[in-house]
């Protein structure tokens, strides 16, 4: 709170008259209180941006926005869409939330610019590379406006991460970035779950709901997707959130936060099996049994928490057994089989265009020229391999920064594991465990969205955030304070 008095001072030294100003003549009076009232009214907005509580509410919303997906594409295109295209300019809460964090850390840098010392910037060159050789690839693309969708997206995801990276000061609100994490999965999952039952989109105040339901009715699944969007994306969110949530069980956080990282586990678990994505249940079986045998390796840690996570996983196993048996060991009707020629037709496209490639966004405006006879009754689409998407529409350069951001990511994970920190470094791993999941779920799907990408790009930023934190002696900044 003593940022925000000195902005106020700062402010009002430099907006409003002097004090002595209303010991003039009573006559001057009026017009000088109407004066004060205006230019309050005016100010009245950029000062509350410098409360700690007005910034945590506007992060909140960026994390809750992960999932419930509050927003709209503008200038939408269904039919590219319905290919896999990115098909509209996505305008969302956390698009103004961002506006309002970044207007608020602007105004704490300018008033605060000679009484805080400058923060170390922290750059990520494998990020800013991407996101130059994606902007690049615009001048490749057939569809210009097509790639500036997904520039403006994944340019939206990197500030999520820098004022994640560069915000997030002190282990209080470490915790709170990531039990809003976990209230977020908690509510996705109530949804998903009361979907499953009630099958009524309308049931869930309006929000934007997907529900997939399989055409052979005796064997088919319905997959729940909830409000994140394909059930696809809403396993992988689910995953990623779920190991979270594993690893809060492994720190040294009061009840409240383990009672509620269990909720998230038993509810989460059961929407997870219920989206049938089974690229989504190896990544979290994967995230797992990393967490836990990492852990494990490490000494003097008790295998309780490991242990009861595998029971509570164990249990909720049981009634939903023949169904995961069906969809793991029964009939796909050639799901997994249409993919080889989707990546046979990615890897033809990359032969043409292996330095730019076909320009972000734009796989599915070019493949109609690289059809073989095998599509004429198969399954077109993007590739459902975010690495060769990557590479088909951003070079081989694209898809080294890609791999070197995550990789590094995870490093970042691994060097706060090491710190030994009984809070930041059980998280870290977590973290760091969900990430590896998540690469390995992406050799099967598409992942174009929001969602994941913006919760991968936050805990990028979460990560990057821990480790200063854990390797710097502990102050007393609090969340708000000046960077």
């Amino acid at each position: 709170m003593a940022v925000q008095n000195e902005g106020s001072e700062h402010l009002g030294s430099a907006g409003f008259p002097p004090r002595s100003f209303g010991a003039q003549r009573s006559s001057s009076r009026p017009l000088s209180l109407g004066g004060n009232s205006l230019v309050v009214a005016i100010l009245s907005p950029f000062l509350a941006l410098t409360s700690a509580s007005v910034q945590r509410v506007l992060l909140a919303v960026v994390i809750l926005d992960i999932p419930l997906q509050f927003g709209a594409h503008l200038f939408y295109r269904e039919d590219d869409a319905a290919l896999g295209a990115l098909g509209g300019l996505s305008i969302s809460a956390t698009t103004l939330a961002l506006a309002g964090l970044y207007l608020s850390w602007l105004i704490r840098a300018f008033a605060n610019r000679n009484q805080a010392p400058r923060a170390r910037v922290n750059v990520n060159w494998p990020l800013v590379v991407y996101f130059a050789i994606t902007l690049l690839s615009v001048f490749a693309a057939q569809d210009v406006s097509l790639s500036l969708f997904e520039v403006c997206l994944l340019l939206e995801a990197c500030l999520v991460y820098f004022y994640i990276a560069g915000n997030v000061r002190t282990r209080e609100d470490v915790v709170f970035v990531v039990s809003v994490l976990l209230v977020g999965c908690l509510l996705e999952s109530v949804v998903m779950i009361i979907l499953r039952f009630t099958g009524m989109p309308s049931t869930i105040w309006g929000l934007p709901t997907h529900i997939r339901i399989d055409s052979d009715p005796k064997e088919g699944f319905m997959r729940i997707g909830g409000t994140v969007g394909s059930s696809n994306f809403a396993a992988a969110y689910l995953s990623i959130s779920l190991t979270c949530a594993a690893s809060v069980l492994f720190t040294n956080l009061g009840h409240w936060c383990k009672w509620l990282a269990a909720a998230v586990l038993g509810l989460g678990s059961i929407a997870l099996i219920l989206t049938f994505s089974r690229g989504g249940w190896l990544a979290l079986a994967l995230s797992l049994a990393l967490l836990c045998f990492v852990t494990w390796r490490r000494r003097g840690l008790s295998l309780k928490a490991p242990i009861a996570v595998l029971l509570l996983l164990a249990l909720l196993y049981v009634p939903f057994h023949s169904l995961i048996g069906a969809r793991l060991f029964g009939d796909d009707r050639g799901s997994a089989e249409s993919r080889i020629p989707l990546m046979n037709l990615a890897f033809r496209i990359v032969e043409d265009n292996p330095v730019l490639g076909v320009g972000v966004n734009n796989f599915t405006v070019v493949m109609g020229r690289y059809l073989t006879s095998e599509f004429r009754e198969g399954f077109l689409f993007a590739v459902h391999n975010k690495y060769l998407l990557v590479l088909a529409e951003t070079g081989i350069g694209g898809l080294i920064a890609f791999l070197a951001f995550f990789v590094g990511t995870v490093r970042k994970g691994w060097q706060c594991w090491d710190l030994k920190d009984p809070l930041l470094s059980p998280l870290a791993l977590g973290f760091a465990a969900g990430i590896v999941g998540h690469m390995v779920h992406m050799t099967v799907d598409v992942f174009r969205g929001r969602p994941t990408q913006q919760l991968v790009w936050l805990i990028a930023g979460l990560l990057v955030a821990m480790c200063r934190i854990g390797s710097t002696p502990a102050r007393e900044d609090s969340f708000a304070s000046a960077t």
